[in-house]
């Protein structure tokens, strides 16, 4: 572990590659921290957005974008030739599963061959996308050697997973140490040396592999742990026990447990995702990986039990699906942030629109949903009057629970909202 802070790296110009949830970020980190950064996006609309100083995500502040662009220390570009100016290159491309649940490596390949081709001697290349272990050796290293050089000597690679909690305001880009492993030594000093303005800590492992894995274990071991807490709340719900109540008395305990809550399943990009790049990789290695894909199938199911509650909430009032309206309060994957990547919401959104509900949805966070059609209606009580089901998806601060409950004829709470903030479970509110 090497504390970081404030110090001369060598590293003047950066470039990023990818200005989504990651690239976004890390490009202000960058640029706040003295260096001249680029970014690159394939998307004009993101790139023109960055460059007229508007944030397209909520934990960039528009107002700081706007000084750094205005400053000149931070543009956005859709040309790749200008990695052919800096001393480092971030790659935060997306690699998501592909339709056979394989990962798809398409985007960091393409990306790869293209800063392969424009970057100068001596540039470090870092890959913070998700991926399985040896990406960085088998598929970045062929590419940047047959375009540059011999990595380690003309060309610099390393691997340093991503840890962004969208929304979170305690743990920061700042205080969350930085994972980095390089193909070689110098290639890890490099890596070291790039991190070190914008983190407190810069943690080094031996190889990229081992920085590879590490990311899966973090989004692995909750995605199993919430997988075990769903699995008990089905069968507390058959055994008519109160799970959270269950849980509550657990986490009592000062040592030896940790509290994960049930819901409608796992969303954003990399729980509901990293245990299948495991799994699909270990298949390489002759093992199988049972557990994880276990954990995997059971959170999977939860947007089908999700459905059963709404179909039991709407039968206790004799009204069928097909032509009920149904209210979904929250469709983005976690509280307070407007990223729908995988969340669990859309799933369930179709499966009650297949089934010939009449669905509508509010979230003050997701105004749209281009995909669905849809848009976010008032929360008004007449909306809450009117629909026969309100269904408590993702618990934003933002919503009145109260005003929810008082004018909602049957509300199904899948993250046990209404009683974290109300104290008490109304007549009308059905749990997970």
């Amino acid at each position: 572990m090497v504390p970081a802070g404030s110090r001369s790296t060598g590293i003047e110009r950066v470039g990023i590659l990818g200005l989504g949830y990651v690239g976004l970020p890390l490009a202000v980190a960058f640029a706040e921290a003295g260096l001249k950064v680029v970014g690159v996006d394939a998307d004009t609309e993101k790139v023109q957005e960055i460059n007229a100083g508007f944030s397209y995500i909520e934990d960039v502040s528009g107002e700081s974008l706007a000084a750094l662009v205005r400053d000149g220390k931070l543009e956005a570009s859709d040309d790749y030739a200008v990695f052919g100016g800096v001393d480092a290159v971030a790659i935060c491309l997306p690699t998501p599963l592909d339709e056979h649940g394989a990962p798809d490596l398409s985007f960091v390949t393409v990306g790869a061959e293209v800063v392969a081709e424009h970057v100068r001697p001596g540039t470090l290349v870092v890959l913070e996308s998700t991926t399985y272990p040896g990406t960085t050796r088998e598929v970045l290293q062929p590419i940047f050697e047959r375009s540059v050089g011999t990595v380690g000597e003309d060309v610099f690679l390393a691997f340093s997973p991503e840890r962004v909690d969208p929304g979170n305001r305690r743990h920061t880009l700042w205080n969350t140490p930085k994972v980095v492993g390089g193909l070689t030594p110098a290639c890890t000093r490099k890596a070291e040396d790039l991190y070190g303005p914008i983190v407190e800590e810069v943690h080094t492992v031996s190889s990229p592999e081992s920085a590879e894995m590490s990311k899966l274990l973090e989004n692995i071991f909750r995605g199993v742990n919430i997988a075990l807490v769903n699995e008990l709340a089905l069968l507390c719900d058959r055994m008519g026990i109160d799970v959270w109540e269950v849980i509550d008395a657990a986490k009592t305990k000062p040592f030896g447990f940790m509290p994960f809550y049930p819901g409608p399943g796992l969303g954003g990009h990399c729980i509901p995702i990293d245990p299948f790049y495991l799994s699909w990789r270990a298949r390489a290695f002759d093992g199988s990986a049972e557990f994880i894909e276990l954990a995997g199938r059971i959170n999977s199911s939860m947007p089908y039990y999700a459905f059963s509650k709404v179909t039991a909430a709407l039968n206790y009032q004799r009204k069928p699906v097909n032509g009920s309206r149904v209210l979904l309060l929250g469709v983005s994957y976690k509280p307070n942030v407007s990223d729908t990547r995988e969340s669990p919401a859309i799933k369930l959104l179709g499966l009650l629109a297949s089934s010939g509900a009449s669905v509508v949805y509010h979230d003050p966070h997701v105004p749209d949903l281009p995909d669905n059609k849809l848009s976010s209606v008032d929360l008004s009580a007449r909306e809450l009057e009117e629909s026969e089901c309100v269904v408590i998806v993702t618990d934003h601060d933002a919503l009145d629970y109260r005003f929810v409950t008082d004018h909602a004829p049957r509300v199904v709470d899948l993250r046990n909202a209404v009683r974290e903030k109300l104290g008490e479970l109304p007549d009308n509110v059905d749990v997970l």
